[in-house]
Formats: C-alpha cells, sequence, structure tokens
C-alpha cells in the first residue's frame, strides 16, 4: 500500500514503529500533489520547504523517543481561511492576494505543538460563502470522483484533498454546513464540534455566531485524533468554553447497543435524490441491526431554517467584512479620488459576487426600519429551532438524517440560480443555528458512483458519542479505504 493510501492513524502508527519516516510521507504526499492537483485544484499554495523542514524536526522527535503523539510527523493541510505566519492567507478572495500573517490562529498553533506537517493552504468559496467551492476567486475544485462535479463547499478544497489522498487530514470550518456537505460529496468524514469547542482566534471571520472550525479526515478515529488536538478553551478567543475535553477517542468502540437514535420527518423531503433517501435508510436500519433502536422526533421549524440562516449569517457577514477597505491590509485600488471612492472601488474589485450579494441582504437586514422585521425575527426563529432540538434530545441520544439532499451536482449547474445552491445545505444549516455538534461519514455510493453522505447530529458537548455512533456504522463497511477512481 502507498504511504499517500495510509489513514493518519495508519501512518502514525507506521511512524511510530519506525518502518517509514516522516520526511519519506511527507515527499510521497508532495509528490502526489504535483502530479494530482492539476486535476483537482485543492490546494492554492503548497509550502514544500516547509514541510519538508517541520518532517525532519519530526523524524529528529520520533529519533530520540520524544514523539509528541498521532499527529506528529502527519502531512496535514489547512482550509485558506487560516492565519498561518510568514504564509499567505486568502480566504480565496482578490481583496486578500498578498495579505502574509504576522501570527498563527490558535488551532494553527496548537497543530504545530502537535507535530504536524503543514503541507500548505487550501481552495473554499470565497471567505467561506458558497456550497460548491465555484466562488474562489481563483477558480472552482473539482470532486475527485468525477471531475465534472463539484466537491461542495465551502470547504471543498479539504474534502477534495483529503478523498484524493492529498493530505492524510485537513482542517475546515462550518457556519451552515461547510465541513459536512462537502465531506459528504466527497466520500470523507467530517465533524463540525459544538459552538465554542474550538478556537475562532485567528480565523478569518463570516458569522461570527454560526462559524466553528472542525476536522475532515478519512475515517473516524482520524478525526477525533484531530479534534483532541484542537479542541479546548483559548483565553483569545472569549467564545470558547472552558468545558473539560473529553478523550474523543476512548469510546470509540463502544457500539450502539442502547442507544436511542431519533429520524425527524422533516429531513426527508420532496425532491430528495431517491438513490441518496434509500442509502440513509438503509444505515438506519442498519443501526437499529446493531442494537440501537430508533425513534421519529419531529423538528417543527426546520423548514423557516432557510430563511433564518440567510438573514442572520448574512447580518453578521456584512458587519465581519465591513473591515476590508483598503486601508490597512489587503487590495487597494490604484488611484482612488477620495477616501469614499478608494472604499467603494476597493470593495467592487476585491469582492466576488457571491460575496457582494451576501453583504447587500446583511446591510439590508440590519437597515433602520427592517432591523426588528428580519434580523430581529430570525433570532426569534433561531431560539425555536434550538428548542425543537431540546425537546427531542430529551428522548433520544443523536439525531440521524441526510447530509445532503443529492450527490455531487455538475460544475455550474447551480451558478445561476443562488436558491437553489442555497438549498444544498438545507439538512445541515440547523445545526449551525442550535450551535449543536454534527457530522457526515460516508454510508454508500449512487449508480454512478458518487458518494452519499450520512449525518449525525448530537447534544451539545457530545462529540465524543457522535464519533462512538459513527464508528459502530463505520466498521461494517469498507466506504473509507475506497479511493476516488478519476484520481487513482
Amino acid at each position: 500500500m502507498a504511504l499517500t493510501d495510509l489513514s493518519l492513524l495508519q501512518l502514525s502508527e507506521q511512524l511510530h514503529n519506525k518502518k517509514v519516516t516522516s520526511r519519506e510521507a511527507t515527499e510521497a504526499q508532495l509528490a502526489r500533489v504535483a502530479k494530482v492537483d492539476p486535476k483537482i485544484h485543492a490546494y492554492l499554495h503548497v509550502d514544500r520547504e516547509g514541510a519538508l523542514a517541520m518532517a525532519d524536526a519530526a523524524d529528529a522527535r520520533i529519533r530520540n523517543g520524544n514523539k509528541l503523539g498521532p499527529l506528529d510527523g502527519i502531512p496535514f493541510a489547512l482550509k485558506d481561511l487560516f492565519n498561518q505566519e510568514g504564509t499567505e492567507t486568502t480566504a480565496a478572495s482578490k481583496i486578500l492576494k498578498g495579505y502574509v500573517s504576522p501570527y498563527d490562529a490558535t488551532v494553527v498553533k496548537r497543530l504545530k505543538a502537535a507535530g504536524a506537517v503543514l503541507l500548505g493552504k487550501l481552495n473554499l468559496d470565497e471567505f467561506a460563502m458558497g456550497s460548491s467551492t465555484e466562488n474562489s476567486a481563483f477558480g472552482p475544485t473539482f470532486n475527485p470522483w468525477d471531475l465534472s462535479r463539484t466537491p461542495g463547499g465551502s470547504s471543498g478544497g479539504s474534502s477534495a484533498a483529503v478523498a484524493a489522498r492529498l493530505c492524510a487530514g485537513a482542517l475546515g470550518t462550518d457556519t451552515g454546513g461547510s465541513i459536512r456537505q462537502p465531506a459528504a460529496l466527497c466520500g470523507v468524514v467530517g465533524l463540525k464540534p459544538t459552538y465554542g469547542r474550538v478556537s475562532r482566534y485567528g480565523v478569518v471571520a463570516f458569522a461570527s455566531s454560526l462559524d466553528q472550525v472542525g476536522p475532515m479526515a478519512r475515517t473516524t478515529a482520524d478525526c477525533a485524533a484531530i479534534l483532541q488536538v484542537i479542541a479546548g478553551d483559548d483565553p483569545c478567543d472569549s467564545t470558547s468554553s472552558r468545558r473539560p475535553v473529553p478523550n474523543f477517542s476512548e469510546p470509540l468502540e463502544a457500539g450502539v447497543k442502547g442507544l436511542k437514535l431519533g429520524v425527524p420527518r422533516e429531513y426527508f423531503v420532496s425532491g430528495m435524490d431517491p438513490e441518496v433517501e434509500r442509502a440513509v435508510r438503509a444505515a438506519i436500519a442498519e443501526y437499529e441491526k446493531l442494537g440501537a433502536t430508533i425513534v421519529e422526533v419531529n423538528l417543527p421549524h426546520t423548514q423557516y431554517a432557510v430563511s433564518c440562516y440567510y438573514l442572520i449569517a448574512t447580518a453578521e457577514a456584512s458587519s465581519n467584512l465591513a473591515r476590508y477597505d483598503g486601508v490597512k491590509y489587503g487590495h487597494r485600488t490604484a488611484d482612488p479620488k477620495g477616501l469614499l471612492d478608494m472604499y467603494a472601488r476597493t470593495r467592487e474589485e476585491g469582492f466576488g459576487a457571491e460575496v457582494k450579494r451576501r453583504i447587500l441582504l446583511g446591510t439590508y437586514a440590519l437597515s433602520a426600519g427592517y432591523y426588528d422585521a428580519y434580523y430581529l425575527r430570525a433570532q426569534k426563529v433561531r431560539t425555536l429551532i434550538r428548542r425543537d432540538f431540546d425537546a427531542a434530545f430529551e428522548k433520544v441520544d443523536a439525531i440521524v438524517t441526510p447530509t445532503s439532499p443529492t450527490a455531487a451536482f455538475k460544475i455550474g449547474e447551480k451558478m445561476s440560480d443562488p436558491i437553489q445552491m442555497y438549498l444544498n445545505d438545507i439538512f445541515t444549516l440547523s445545526c449551525n443555528l442550535a450551535s449543536l455538534p454534527g457530522m457526515s461519514l460516508p454510508c454508500g455510493f449512487t449508480s454512478s458512483g458518487l458518494p452519499i453522505g450520512l449525518q449525525l447530529l448530537g447534544k451539545p458537548w457530545d462529540e465524543a458519542q457522535l464519533l462512538r455512533i459513527a464508528r459502530a456504522y463505520e466498521r461494517e463497511h469498507d466506504w473509507a479505504t475506497r479511493a476516488p477512481p478519476e484520481v487513482a
């Protein structure tokens, strides 16, 4: 088996047993990136020299018996929203092209402290605003299972890189499904932790009450190992939780016998791909065979989630993106006629169409005379959505749903219809609005060979239980070992 075909923890074991060095693994990974990524366009930047220096440092530690943990020496990659000292951070936007961060995001600092080898930065929808990674200012990423299709978004570069064996693990961000939906469309595992479980310090902001950082990898155990490193309180982020971080790997093999899993009728809607529904219902039936009790639950306010999300998220984006004005950093228009002209032209030149659309929507929702009618009302609906989940979790331990209503769609298929694009996240948005943990794992393939994702939603701070439930299903199948034939 090629080094790039090993899962994160399989490679970690090889490094620990000194069967391979981190430099060998990193060189193999870089060689595969050079060969395969021109087809995929998952990477925006590859730091070959920096990665090899990190690999050599890991090898020195391992030789001396000082291995830092399971991520030490592992080739890893970052969605290009994470500030990394001395590295360009663009958020896939022209307005930040050329911006080199003077500091590390907290999660980057923690990955470095754990010995991870950082290969480079991955593509995304501009400022994480999108569901297909077609909104990147630097071109789309392509799904490794079918190069004519999208990898999902906004963490499409991360999901495509993991699926195509271009890194052993990656970080993404999830504001309304941006880890889980691309994980589903690319056949990998993605976990969005509870809001506050992982620090957002040093992560380019989209919607601050919704954004959360999480791991993407090929197996649940890999995701558990990554989450163990990045989770925990951070004094630099006032929204991070001081709750103790449990051992996420410890309960992985405990199975689902005796657990109650909820199935909401609102998540099986008309227009959903029949193949997706069949695969998800088969997975639910399998959980029942494994000893779980399946309970129907109601989440009646789900129908308002899309409207609610696109008011709150755009309002917060309007506020957050006001800082990109050409004054302190990033793009500045040439020869402005005055201050207002500089602001207007800088933002006109620097932002893409989808980002402009969301800024306009959010600014309107926050404007005088409309704040109460839109933003304030959306916040009240958000509370109702959270209460739906609270009531459901009085009856069940976790909720099982599809991740996405369809498998990967064609590049360009939905770009002319923003509403159709937004509806791709219909099953993932509520999780962010309610600040819950959620994850996606593979549960099969369509007849044309495209991956299908199964979503698990958990109680607040219950990531360990979600990982355990995911692992119970995962060990019954070989989905995690399958590689995309398009880039074999």
